[in-house]
């Protein structure tokens, strides 16, 4: 898989995407600003999530009470609304990630919302765990080429094969949709059936659990794409923040990942030229007064 120039494989550093998900709270100026922060803590992607609003909810649902500390509106709808950044400021967005060197992309809720990402430009367009089984916005997101990234929380494998059949070649990226997410729930492991099952599709891994030590874990395990919720402050107002990554966090993240690239090598057995002098301490040759160490290199 491509994205935005950048190639996702095996052989490839791990792809890093900070979900910015509605951690701007609606604010344009602090979505711009959690772009730069995304970049220089070294992503190669910012996500946003998109809805249309009016026709995805029931109006029973948008009625709805939604007073809490976490609350933008006193009904859910007005909550929402609240949170969703206006269509027309997508080409900055997308034209800000770029300038900073990273994709941009959208998790798209519905039919609607997949459309106007695609036409304003986005380099990406996410699936959540909760549109595995929704096949019409599959449908209509495979006729749009672009990328698909779909997370697979909240579904049975047979849901996941079921969602390869509508969209032709999407990334897969195993997820446990609780926020934040139990150590005992996050089933790593199951990252190395996901990509046997599906040897052809890049396959990552959606986190939504506290730290980032369970990211080498899943990278070592198969995970090519690495997604963690990003924020500028983990006391903010919203639900995500608490469970987000804060910029230094974010960049020991990248950091890490990029270390665990390097450090797994290619699995063939070596002898490096770095080794040589602390073996010659170590390693006892015969000599005329029997095995000793005699401190030389081999050559």
């Amino acid at each position: 898989m491509t994205i935005y120039g950048r190639r996702i494989a095996d052989d490839e550093p791990c792809y890093v995407i900070a979900e910015l998900g509605n951690n701007h709270g609606g604010d344009v100026a602090t979505a711009h600003k959690m772009i730069d922060l995304a970049a220089m803590a070294g992503a190669h992607a910012v996500e946003f999530q998109r809805r249309d609003n009016l026709n995805l909810y029931t109006q029973a649902l948008l009625d709805a009470p939604y007073e809490n500390e976490n609350s933008y509106g006193p009904t859910y709808g007005e909550h929402r609304l609240a949170l969703e950044l206006p269509r027309d400021v997508y080409p900055d967005l997308i034209q800000h990630a770029h300038d900073r060197g990273m994709a941009c992309l959208c998790t798209a809720f519905d039919e609607a919302s997949a459309e106007d990402l695609a036409h304003v430009g986005i380099d990406g367009i996410k699936i959540a765990s909760g549109g595995v089984t929704d096949t019409a916005l599959l449908d209509r997101v495979e006729l749009l080429g672009v990328p698909v990234i779909i997370s697979t929380g909240g579904c049975s494998e047979d849901d996941i094969v079921e969602a390869r059949k509508h969209v032709s070649w999407p990334a897969f990226l195993h997820c446990t949709a609780s926020y934040p997410c139990a150590f005992n729930e996050l089933n790593l492991g199951y990252l190395v059936y996901l990509r046997a099952l599906f040897k052809y599709n890049v396959i990552g891994w959606s986190g939504h659990d506290n730290g980032i030590a369970m990211a080498m874990v899943a990278y070592a395990l198969g995970a090519r794409i690495i997604e963690k919720h990003f924020t500028f402050s983990r006391a903010a107002k919203g639900t995500d923040h608490a469970f987000s990554l804060e910029p230094a966090g974010f960049s020991k993240l990248c950091r890490d990942l990029t270390r665990a690239h390097v450090a797994l090598g290619d699995g063939v057995k070596h002898y490096y030229e770095s080794e040589k002098k602390p073996i010659a301490k170590m390693r006892r040759r015969q000599t005329a007064d029997g095995l000793k160490i005699t401190g030389e290199v081999d050559v």
